[in-house]
């Protein structure tokens, strides 16, 4: 059985799908999830299914190897970023080569990158006019959404769609494939 850590920003639906998700899988099971926003809605949601949640500084994350340290504490195999804004500190990467995933809500190399989250990438989707979207789930690296692609699945963007028409479309296929997703990947390690 292997440990999942998730590390989430905000209100924390993917990581909430996660945990009911990995509850009753034989491969994996959600042990922790750790956030950089003391507010961020994830919080409620993993304590509410006996989830230990953590919140960390930038200091914490970017200047020791405390975050590190704390997987390492806490038999963690995998970890999976599940809306979380911080590009990951080369420790991070390092100590889980090949074991960082994350997904992205829309169809990676386009609409990418720092700022690229949440409807402001729906939006940007939008506006280049595109016919499709979709999400994208990657392995991390130094740059953001720049990790080799592991799956994508696409949706039809419709001419009178809004971001957050969009974002329930994709949602859809997060709920659907993240899960599944990761469970395969664990079935590598």
């Amino acid at each position: 059985m292997k440990n999942i850590a998730i590390f989430a920003s905000g209100s924390g639906t993917n990581t909430e799908n996660l945990i009911r998700f990995f509850r009753t899988s034989q491969l994996g099971r959600v042990r922790i999830v750790l956030t950089n926003r003391s507010e961020a809605g994830v919080i409620e949601r993993s304590q509410s299914h006996d989830i230990e949640s953590i919140i960390f500084t930038r200091a914490q994350f970017y200047d020791s190897n405390e975050v590190v340290e704390l997987l390492f504490e806490r038999g963690i195999d995998f970890i999976v970023l599940a809306g979380f804004l911080w590009l990951v500190p080369d420790t991070l990467l390092e100590s889980y080569e090949n074991r960082i995933v994350n997904i992205h809500p829309a169809l990676l190399p386009k609409h990418g990158g720092k700022g690229m989250y949440g409807n402001h990438v729906h939006q940007a989707v939008i506006d280049a006019g595109e016919k499709e979207s979709g999400i994208s789930i990657h392995y991390v690296n130094r740059e953001y959404d720049e990790g080799d692609i592991i799956f994508q699945a696409h949706c039809v963007v419709e001419p009178d769609d809004t971001p957050a028409t969009l974002a329930g479309r994709i949602h859809e296929l997060e709920y659907a494939h993240f899960p599944v997703v990761i469970e395969n990947l664990l079935k590598e390690l």
